[in-house]
């Protein structure tokens, strides 16, 4: 969400692909934490995330290691712009 919040208020300075990435990003994750919340939102097409089993526990780890490796490129990216941005 952080990488999200910050791309978005360097709107129109950095590419809006970048952006939008970083949305998409920060919808994916908060998508995991709904499912993994005590909402039932199983009539709307998301299956939950039962963190209360060890299943579930495993789920929601390999979920949060492959958001940090999305969000990876994503940083590196905004910096890159930040520092230009910087450089003006």
């Amino acid at each position: 969400m952080d990488l999200y919040k910050h791309a978005f208020r360097l709107t129109p300075m950095v590419a809006s692909d970048l952006v939008v990435d970083c949305f998409e990003l920060a919808r994916d994750i908060r998508e995991l934490d709904m499912r993994a919340a005590p909402y039932d939102l199983a009539d709307l097409g998301y299956a939950p995330v039962r963190i209360e089993t060890a299943e579930g526990k495993a789920e929601y780890a390999a979920a949060q290691r492959a958001f940090a490796e999305r969000g990876a490129p994503l940083r590196a990216a905004l910096l890159v712009e930040c520092e230009r941005l910087l450089e003006v």
